[in-house]
């Protein structure tokens, strides 16, 4: 070994153990949203602006209908997106 070279160092660092509160802080497994979601949204948001009968969830079933998209499956991802659901015309 040359006098300015310095000797090599490896460390070998264990696996980060699980903890009982990182299993119990987990959240819950995101639904894996459709792509087609988010042009709903925007066919919906375009169709409020358009027609002026017809309430916010008439209009929802009738773009999901058309586009034949699960209304439960997109009523959950709504529910994800914090809080669109309640502006869209709320729960059932």
């Amino acid at each position: 070994m040359n006098r300015r070279q310095r000797a090599k160092t490896v460390i070998e660092l264990e696996p980060r153990r699980r903890s009982s509160t990182d299993t119990a802080t987990q959240a819950p497994p995101a639904l894996e949203p459709d792509p087609l979601y988010g042009v709903a949204l925007l066919k919906m948001a375009l169709e409020l602006k358009r027609r002026q009968d017809g309430t916010p969830e008439e209009i929802l079933r009738d773009v999901l209908a058309r586009m034949r998209l699960p209304e439960d499956e997109f009523r959950a991802w709504l529910a994800q997106q914090g809080g669109l659901l309640a502006l869209l015309g709320g729960e059932r």
